[in-house]
């Protein structure tokens, strides 16, 4: 990818959800929420403290994170929807 994000920054591309319940029912596109899972595809070098110095990002590139459902700012880059949004953001890293 030829982006990098500023700062504390990190680029996200959404993991589609399941198309069924639980139950079973097949819930259709226009009833779907936009999930709230994604994976990290790129992150900035982090933010400064008060002193100058650069804090490293908590987060890494292929970490699959959980956000809140309005954060961030969707853009296309390559043909892709990607969300662009601040590490704060972010509610916590999924682990296997």
């Amino acid at each position: 990818m030829a982006f990098r994000p500023l700062h504390d920054r990190v680029v996200v591309r959404r993991v589609d959800s399941e198309e069924k319940t639980a139950g079973g029912i097949i819930i259709p596109d226009t009833a779907k929420e936009k999930p709230s899972e994604g994976v990290i595809v790129s992150v900035g070098p982090g933010a400064r403290d008060e002193s100058g110095k650069i804090v490293p990002l908590d987060v890494k590139e292929g970490d699959r994170i959980l956000f809140g459902k309005w954060s961030g700012t969707e853009v296309k880059l390559n043909g892709q929807d990607l969300l662009i949004m601040k590490e704060s953001d972010i509610m916590g890293v999924i682990t296997a």
